[in-house]
């Protein structure tokens, strides 16, 4: 992984002291709330329900088990004891008090970590594929292009005051597992006919208020125009972007009332314009970034027969949550983060530095976390799988549920968020009680269920294949249900299906559409598949069959 050098050890160090004194300054009435939130928001504090919020960059997913392991010691001494996975691939902290933030941001630093751009007006911490360098299909690996992005974009002068948050997602595989259609700007890499390594671009995707899909602006990107291309987007968006209004600030926006024609126009002259003056990436800084994500020093191994002579719940372990690796003798293995009767994304203290330990003596001391509130163990060889289901197993860690109904997305809600209308927690823990069976859920396949507190979409309910959408009314809390989202491969957005239901009539509305599918489906059909092949009606129709004025 990317490891500091001297001058990124020193920027670290700076920005920690000047946030201190700025914090110090705020709490003695130096400076107002107003003049305090732009730099709060530049370190990745918020101000939630109940305290702040601190979110923790963690770039494109890639932790070490030190830092895991440091994460857990300010779990354990600034928090209450645990931490929250989000689908940005951070770590938000809810409980820590202001005044100790200078203090969590200074023992980040000694262990290469920041909070930096995690909020604000900028651009964000740049995602990739949790499987990256070790998928078998992958065209290259999206890391190092990730990390150079994140190294022009940190305090970048021009882009520092966008006219709202900037996502960027990166991937190297058509299974799109970073969900980069519905981000401000995806990147696919590709390869051209003559073997030239490059991106197709797709800008303007996003959820929220106003959900849209990317549009594709370039079809084949060479490497080595990457940043210029980059800045000649934000260029656009930064002369034209909406900062009038807060709900049509989103590139998004931009490029649906420009149309995407419009918009390609204006980025590639941009781009024709400012080619003599914009940063190129030469070989050489590829390969200095690249270096950081050689593959391991891998051992000379065969496949074996990890499951012969097991008892079945490692056998269930073991199809639902490991993956193939590209070399033989190894094994990518998914850490659930969805217990039943636990919050989605969450990590104990003692957890995160049992799995530190873990990660060590099995997989070269890396842990990724997932676009879907997951984490995972990407290097185990075949022959530790048993022993590392059972520590996972002591761990809470081993629920074998990684793709199915109750392996959930859920935002954080009205427990924690100041912008939320509704419960996702408590909502999520009653989906988890009504599906606990696992050969159950195992007959149901693959079924993706993302819940949000409010239209901000944190949950990503609107590319579920089941989206909830927390909404008030009346001052209680209800819940309106989409289907048909999807954000891997073929991404579409999911259509509301109609009226929101009370909290007490979700899980019981979405036993109905999961059966209509069983008594829908072909052999071997997926959910999504089934719903696209027959259409909304009879799962609406029995979706609503206790209230049959709405169907």
């Amino acid at each position: 992984m990317y490891q500091y050098d001297e001058l990124d050890q020193s920027f670290i160090e700076q920005r920690v002291a000047e946030f201190r004194d700025q914090t110090r300054r705020h709490l003695a009435g130096e400076l107002s709330e107003e003049e305090f939130r732009p730099l709060r928001l530049r370190n990745g504090l918020y101000l939630q329900r109940h305290a702040p919020m601190l979110r923790i960059a963690i770039p494109y997913g890639l932790l070490s088990s030190r830092q895991l392991t440091k994460l857990a010691d300010i779990t354990r001494h600034y928090d209450r004891g645990y931490g929250h996975f989000t689908t940005r691939q951070n770590l938000q902290l809810n409980w820590p008090q202001l005044a100790d933030v200078p203090d969590i941001l200074a023992d980040l630093a000694t262990v290469q970590m920041h909070a930096i751009q995690t909020s604000g007006n900028c651009i964000r911490n740049v995602t990739a594929d949790h499987l990256a360098g070790i998928n078998p299909e992958e065209v290259d690996d999206p890391r190092p292009y990730c990390e150079i992005i994140r190294q022009w974009a940190t305090l970048h002068p021009e882009f520092t005051y966008l006219p709202r948050k900037f996502k960027i997602a990166v991937t190297g595989v058509k299974e799109d597992r970073a969900a980069s259609q519905v981000h401000d700007i995806g990147l696919h890499l590709q390869r051209a006919a003559n073997g030239e390594l490059g991106f197709t671009v797709l800008v303007g995707g996003g959820l929220g208020r106003a959900p849209m899909i990317g549009h594709v602006i370039r079809e084949f990107l060479p490497v080595p125009e990457l940043l210029a291309y980059l800045e000649a987007i934000l260029r656009v968006y930064n002369r034209h972007g909406r900062r009038d209004n807060i709900h049509k600030a989103r590139i998004k926006v931009l490029v649906k009332s420009l149309g995407p024609a419009r918009f390609r126009e204006q980025v590639e002259d941009e781009w024709r314009a400012g080619r003599d003056h914009a940063p190129r990436l030469l070989p050489q800084q590829i390969e200095r970034v690249r270096g950081c994500f050689r593959p391991q020093p891998y051992e000379s191994l065969v496949d074996i027969d990890a499951l012969a002579g097991r008892e079945s719940a490692f056998l269930a372990w073991h199809r639902y949550n490991t993956r193939a690796h590209r070399v033989p003798g190894y094994r990518a293995v998914f850490v659930s983060l969805k217990a039943h009767g636990e919050v989605p994304g969450d990590m104990t203290a003692h957890q995160m530095e049992s799995l530190a330990t873990l990660a060590e003596r099995v997989s070269f001391g890396l842990i990724r976390v997932t676009h879907a509130q997951n984490l995972l163990l990407a290097d185990v060889r075949q022959s530790d799988l048993y022993e590392v289901w059972r520590k996972l197993a002591e761990l809470g860690l081993a629920m074998p549920n990684i793709g199915t109904l109750t392996d959930m997305i859920a935002c954080p809600g009205l427990d924690f968020c100041s912008l939320a209308n509704a419960g996702t927690l408590g909502l999520a823990r009653q989906i988890q009680t009504r599906f606990d069976d696992l050969d159950y859920l195992y007959d149901l396949g693959e079924i993706e269920i993302k819940i949000s507190g409010c239209m901000n979409g944190c949950g990503h309910h609107h590319v579920g294949h089941i989206g909830i959408l927390g909404v008030e009314k009346r001052g209680e809390e209800w819940y309106q249900l989409t289907l048909g989202g999807s954000a891997n491969g073929f991404t579409a957005l999911g259509e509301v299906i109609g009226p929101s239901l009370p909290r007490d009539e979700v899980a019981g509305a979405i036993e109905r559409i999961v059966e209509t599918y069983r008594a829908e489906r072909l052999e071997s059909e997926r959910f999504i598949d089934t719903l696209r092949r027959v259409g909304l009606k009879p799962f609406r129709e029995r979706a609503y069959a206790t209230h049959p004025e709405a169907a």
